[in-house]
């Protein structure tokens, strides 16, 4: 199984040999998580984070109606919960989207590597602050841009980052989740998600079938969508 941490962190800087060999080893238990199926729950006091390996993962919260609310979504090569090395107990869950396979990282292996790997360390302190640059994207463009453009973003957003992994065929890509999950990263409704898309697909910005994404004409869709992905980080740079 790919790990995609490595081509994560080396689009933003170089490793060295050992530095590779450190994030190679990092997976040593691999747990599979069936779909819908919660692998951390608000309260949690973690020992280890979860790296995803495969599949597609979801951080949420639930308020007192019973409405829940996706502040990130969570492709192959992400560090799901690496702030829970710092945080406890857990403010949030995950969930799994898709069937996942993850690698559980332990907290002591981390730790120890801030000692051993310090340019690594930071590296993983990258990957915390680019998580924290999506959600503020996420919530500029809920509270100031159409729906249209709100979701316009968000696949603008999440093909840039699979394709920077290798997840994507040009500007064709999986994802395998349903309207409902969209509408509850986007905090749109079901209804007001199935209007705004089948609104994208007139206009012939993008088609959404089945479990496949194709973003039809990019240059429209980022303008539309207002999408720079600066925010990103995906440029190398010394760490």
């Amino acid at each position: 199984m790919d790990n995609l941490l490595l081509k994560t962190l080396e689009l933003r800087d170089e490793l060295s040999a050992a530095e590779r060999a450190v994030v190679s080893d990092m997976i040593q238990t691999v747990h599979r998580v069936s779909a819908r199926t919660d692998f951390v729950s608000e309260g949690d006091r973690a020992t280890n984070s979860s790296l995803m390996l495969s599949g597609l993962s979801a951080r949420y919260n639930v308020i007192g109606d019973g409405k829940r609310q996706i502040s990130a979504i969570h492709i192959p090569g992400d560090f799901v919960d690496l702030h829970s090395l710092l945080i406890e107990p857990m403010d949030h869950s995950v969930t799994a989207l898709t069937d996942c396979n993850i690698a559980l990282v332990p907290h002591n292996l981390l730790r120890e590597l801030t000692r051993s790997e310090p340019h690594l360390m930071r590296m993983f302190w990258l990957l915390t602050v680019i998580d924290s640059a999506i959600f503020r994207q996420w919530l500029v463009a809920a509270a100031r841009l159409p729906a249209e453009a709100q979701l316009g973003r968000f696949f603008c957003e999440i093909h840039t980052r699979m394709n920077a992994v290798g997840l994507a065929d040009g500007f064709s890509f999986d994802l395998p989740i349903t309207q409902t999950d969209l509408g509850d990263a986007m905090g749109l409704s079901l209804v007001h998600v199935n209007k705004s898309l089948q609104k994208m697909r007139r206009e012939g910005l993008l088609l959404w079938q089945g479990s496949r994404v194709d973003l039809l004409d990019w240059e429209r869709l980022t303008a539309m969508a207002e999408f720079d992905p600066t925010y990103l980080n995906l440029e190398r740079a010394r760490r």
